[in-house]
């Protein structure tokens, strides 16, 4: 059997006290750079401020590298706190953890051996005709190496990382004390139930036969498909820490980009539609919008699918409320919109009467797309940058602490990282008519 070889990488860290201590020196680095940094404005006449000394760009740096090294929960969460776009999170901090989405270290290839041993047994080798131990994918909780079977058939073989599954809730715990830090959320903010639900969910990303459960369950709701690819499950070598699937040749979604308007606005269109389906139809979305999952076969001209590990289900009653909501968006009065906001918890009958109002115009702006029937240039529009700015004002009001749940937060996740796609690939898409198909 052929092996392709190498020696970079980085070991993860995979007992609870190794993970530990290497946040505590991640939350000690930046207590030291607020130390010195405050000192130094001090001796200049000049008063700290704690939020700015907080977010130098030494300490990002201590943060995304030291969760890069971590891996697993610790840099999955950091990465789904990233999208927050101000919505919860301060402007700084999203910053920040943006800069995670895409900065994994692969494990090293003793590593890598130690994990597949104990997965598949010792002797594994002789199962493949060849095995590449350079991972052509590195991510948060896992790498995907290639792999050719004896009779030739090609697959990708995805590796969980060591340690992973039983460090989840001490490093979400880690990173919410490492939030908490003085000046970076706002007094009374109680993150408990969107973390509780970031546990739940990373837990289930961890069980890639759970995941294996979700690319069959999807493979039967798209099967047939003009528009999506889903790989192959090859079941004799999933485990809980293994997940294998054919390999689909395709390239980055990004290729896309000097394509011709009308494949553009055709992927597009299928992206957006994929997650009405999802919210109104299937009953379960992924709810992962990382541009690496999703892909394009140039041969077939469909959309290739990756990773699923990030499936939630929707509850009828939600997926209910977003109805309602929707038929408001497009014609109803301010008062039913914000009678169906407060339904799904964008607010609470509590939050005060001016914070309601900057959270429902931040949604009116967003709904602008959906209610002409031109066709929405994400490409040449400035609605993504309003939004942002909007969002980075409510996210400035100190005195608001209200979180929305956890289920429609990882919602609008998945929501922001489809606009975003099709931003990039400069669609135009009639959006109205689409929507209203599932009011």
């Amino acid at each position: 059997m052929q092996r392709d070889d190498d020696s970079t990488g980085a070991m993860v860290p995979t007992g609870r006290v190794a993970r530990m201590l290497r946040m505590g020196g991640i939350a000690s680095g930046i207590a030291g750079g607020v130390a010195a940094g405050g000192l130094k404005a001090l001796a200049q006449g000049k008063r700290p401020d704690l939020a700015n000394l907080l977010m130098t760009p030494a300490n990002g740096l201590r943060v995304t590298q030291g969760l890069s090294h971590l891996r697993g929960a610790a840099l999955k969460l950091g990465q789904m706190l990233s999208m927050d776009s101000g919505a919860v999170l301060p402007e700084e901090l999203t910053a920040i953890l943006a800069r995670m989405r895409d900065d994994a270290q692969p494990m090293p290839p003793k590593q890598l051996q130690a994990v597949l041993n104990t997965e598949w047994g010792a002797g594994w080798y002789g199962r493949f005709q060849r095995f590449d131990v350079r991972p052509f994918a590195a991510a948060s909780i896992g790498q995907v190496h290639r792999a050719v079977l004896p009779s030739g058939r090609m697959l990708a073989i995805k590796v969980q990382y060591p340690g992973v599954r039983d460090s989840i809730d001490s490093d979400v715990d880690n990173m919410v004390s490492l939030m908490r830090l003085p000046g970076l959320l706002p007094r009374g903010m109680d993150l408990a139930p969107l973390m509780a639900e970031a546990k739940r969910q990373l837990h289930g990303e961890a069980d890639y036969l759970a995941e294996a459960q979700h690319l069959a369950q999807f493979r039967t709701l798209l099967d047939g498909s003009a528009d999506f690819v889903l790989p192959e499950l090859e079941p004799d070598l999933c485990t809980p820490q293994v997940l294998a699937m054919s390999y689909v040749e395709s390239a980055p979604l990004e290729s896309l980009t000097t394509a011709p308007q009308a494949t553009r606005d055709q992927v597009a269109s299928a992206l957006i539609d994929l997650v009405l389906r999802e919210l109104f139809e299937f009953g379960a979305m992924q709810t992962d919008p990382n541009l690496a999952n999703y892909r394009y076969d140039p041969k077939s001209g469909r959309i290739v699918l990756l990773d699923f590990g990030a499936v939630q289900p929707i509850a009828p009653a939600l997926a209910a409320d977003f109805r309602d909501l929707l038929a408001a968006a497009l014609d109803g009065t301010p008062e039913t919109i914000r009678a169906a906001m407060l339904r799904i918890g964008y607010f609470a009958p509590e939050t005060a009467p001016h914070h309601q109002d900057l959270i429902q115009s931040l949604f009116d702006m967003a709904m602008e797309p959906l209610r002409q029937s031109a066709p929405f240039d994400f490409g040449q529009s400035d609605l993504l940058e309003r939004l942002r700015d909007r969002g980075l004002a409510l996210g400035s009001e100190r005195d608001l602490a209200h979180v929305p749940p956890a289920a429609t937060l990882f919602l609008h996740r998945k929501i922001a990282g489809t606009y975003l796609m099709a931003v990039k690939l400069g669609a135009r898409v009639a959006l109205r008519p689409m929507v209203e198909r599932y009011r």
